[in-house]
């Protein structure tokens, strides 16, 4: 069974490309592009617009980049506290290395990193360091004297014209960075202010795929935006000032309504005259809406997201890192569409994994995990930990065998290599559990398939596993998330310690 397509990549990549080039003659041919989100691996676009390619904006790119320059903007204070980006587990300067190793893949390179907000911080010094060591241009931009009441200081020489000034000769100038707040509009304000010193006549314009400005309010894609930046506080609204101008409702968010009208005021006195701008709406170029080719799809897979997000602030608020409010936020949104979180198929199957492991050890002390995983299939196979396996590594063999029709008898992990994995955990390593969590147990099903072929065709059907859903009703131990992670699996868990240990290796 294959999964339902609801987007149409080519189409998007069509229109986005045309609606970008008619913004910069638009301007002169001088367009600073802020590009929200991410440039790269947009799962989260990926997950509530099934066919979408998490890459396309990089496609995008590549049909532009003759035309086009790149900034990367990376607020001092996030790589200072060293921020995680959830879907790769690294922090924000990780990220932006890893970009622009990514971005060199493609045939496409950086003209420079910026650094906002920046104070002489340590951490962000070293990077500055690093950066430039190896060749990469670093410009360093500081708060933004005034900003954002007074007008007049923020667009002159002591705001603005502080920062300096990043030559680029192509049209347009693409301006992204790693996460919210990482500085993007402040960037290209700031070259805007020195274009026009310089009699440049440019513009401004963003590039954010949600919320879909052209879907409903509360359509669930739209909604699923609004769980995912919870822990933010962002809401969707009906533009006012678009409604306003037009009499057509537009959807955008709080925090570019509430900045609109400094930013309006901000643009003029930067140009000398009115904005070309009306409405926060305006001034995206985002067509992803007019790409989506099955609402019915969209809908769904959005629902599901909800859920997703629902777990994820769950897991996070036992971990400290989220706050009740958000998960309250996430649950109301699954309240107002009539669902719950066992509306996610592969919830009570892992349960009833874990259940069924208590009563087949009865008496034995510890906790018992259950995982479940849908196939592409639709078939939900399920796995639970042993003193051998954690949880995920069971659901993932018993998921891979099932792939490559290998009977259940046979063994792919023969006893004297995972022998010999443990005494290596529990003689050299000296941890306390021998269990192989879910990155132990790829390396040793590798090792295996070297001299077993049943091995070795359950390996070989590892990448079907990609984009197939999981839960584990337990937190996985950092071993086992970042194994879920690289078989690119969406998973999710409830909010339960695997251990009553506070330590977890």
């Amino acid at each position: 069974m294959s999964a339902a397509i609801g987007f149409d990549n080519e189409k998007y990549i069509r229109e986005q490309t045309a609606e970008i080039l008619q913004r910069v003659e638009r301007f002169n041919n001088k367009l600073y592009l802020e590009f929200g989100g991410k440039l790269l691996y947009d799962y989260h676009a990926a997950r509530v617009l099934p066919g979408y390619d998490p890459n396309v904006k990089m496609r995008l790119l590549q049909k532009l980049k003759d035309k086009a320059d790149i900034l990367l903007c990376i607020y001092a204070g996030d790589i200072e506290r060293k921020k995680i980006r959830a879907d790769f587990g690294i922090t924000y300067d990780s990220d932006a290395l890893k970009l622009i190793d990514d971005l060199r893949s493609w045939g496409i390179e950086v003209l420079g990193v910026v650094i906002t907000r920046y104070d002489n911080q340590p951490a962000a010094t070293v990077f500055k360091n690093k950066l430039e060591r190896r060749g990469i241009k670093v410009f360093t931009h500081r708060f933004t004297k005034g900003y954002p009441t007074e007008v007049d200081v923020i667009a002159s020489d002591e705001g603005y014209g502080q920062n300096t000034y990043i030559d680029s000769e192509k049209p347009l100038v693409i301006v992204t960075g790693p996460g919210p707040g990482s500085g993007k509009l402040a960037t290209c304000l700031s070259q805007l202010y020195h274009d026009y010193r310089r009699g440049i006549k440019s513009g401004y314009a963003k590039f954010e795929t949600f919320p879909v400005w052209n879907l409903p309010l509360k359509h669930p894609v739209n909604v699923a935006y609004e769980a995912a930046t919870a822990d933010l506080k962002d809401l969707n609204l009906i533009d006012p000032f678009h409604l306003d101008a037009y009499d057509r409702k537009a959807v955008n968010y709080n925090r570019d309504v509430e900045i609109f009208p400094v930013l309006k005021r901000i643009l003029e006195k930067i140009t000398g005259g009115e904005s070309f701008y009306r409405s926060p709406t305006d001034m995206g170029v985002n067509r992803v809406g007019f790409a989506i080719t099955d609402n019915e799809v969209s809908i769904e897979a959005a629902k599901q997201e909800l859920i997703r997000r629902y777990f994820r602030y769950r897991c996070e608020y036992i971990m400290g890192f989220s706050d009740k409010e958000s998960v309250q936020r996430v649950e109301l949104f699954i309240k107002d569409f009539g669902i719950n979180p066992e509306y996610r198929r592969v919830v009570e199957p892992a349960r009833h994994a874990a259940l069924c492991a208590q009563n087949l050890h009865k008496g034995n002390k510890g906790i018992f995990c259950g995982a479940a995983m849908e196939l592409k299939d639709g078939t939900i196979v399920t796995g639970n930990n042993s003193p051998l396996l954690h949880a995920a590594s069971s659901l993932v063999l018993h998921a891979i065998k099932y792939l490559a029709e290998i009977p259940p008898k046979i063994k792919l992990l023969p006893p004297a290599i995972t022998d010999s994995v443990q005494k290596l955990k529990m003689r050299i390593l000296a941890e306390k559990s021998v269990s192989l969590d879910l990155n132990e147990t790829l390396i040793a099903l590798s090792i295996s398939a070297s001299t077993n072929p049943a091995a070795q065709l359950a390996m070989d059907r590892l990448e079907d596993l990609k984009g197939c859903e999981v839960h584990i009703t337990h937190i996985p131990t950092p071993g086992d998330e970042e194994g879920l992670r690289r078989i690119g699996v969406n998973a999710t868990s409830d909010p339960v310690f695997s251990t009553a240990n506070l330590f977890i290796s």
